[in-house]
């Protein structure tokens, strides 16, 4: 096979090596490898890359939007499931003041994440954690209470 190395492809396209291998396992260019499994950059890569590079300053997008967008194209249950998303919009939940909606939210995140674990299978326990989480099974704080004067309990 004849193309460049990555080092190589590196100095002629301006994307340091491990750039080109992020770009690679983005799925964002797909490289043709040799029997010992080394990177191979042909014209066709290579001019993809410099596309890639001025996609990227033509929208002012990062990497990472790309290989997003990337994937959005390619994963039909994510693209349906963010369509929904965008276009649900969130109810306060009835008997709930709107100033203490943000409150009501974060104690039910506490109460959820004080439940027992999900199981890994049906009858598996979960997997143990190395450490319980702090304030496990203790009443959540109150949000209407003055937090703690923390140079009351500080040592001289």
């Amino acid at each position: 096979m004849e193309g460049l190395t990555i080092n190589e492809a590196a100095g002629t396209t301006g994307w340091s090596p491990r750039m080109l291998r992020y770009i690679e396992s983005a799925g964002l260019i797909e490289l043709p490898r040799t029997e010992s499994g080394y990177r191979i950059f042909g014209p066709g890569e290579l001019q993809r890359l410099r596309t890639l590079r001025e996609l990227l300053a033509r929208f002012d997008c990062a990497l990472s939007d790309v290989a997003f967008a990337r994937r959005l194209s390619a994963d039909l249950d994510l693209r349906t499931s963010l369509d929904r998303w965008f276009e649900e919009r969130p109810q306060r939940p009835e008997g709930v003041a709107s100033g203490d909606w943000l409150g009501w939210e974060q104690d039910k995140h506490e109460r959820l994440l004080a439940l027992e674990p999900p199981r890994s299978g049906p009858g598996q326990p979960a997997p143990s954690r190395t450490a319980p989480r702090s304030g496990a099974g203790q009443p959540a704080p109150s949000r209407t209470a003055p937090p703690p004067n923390i140079t009351e309990n500080a040592v001289a």
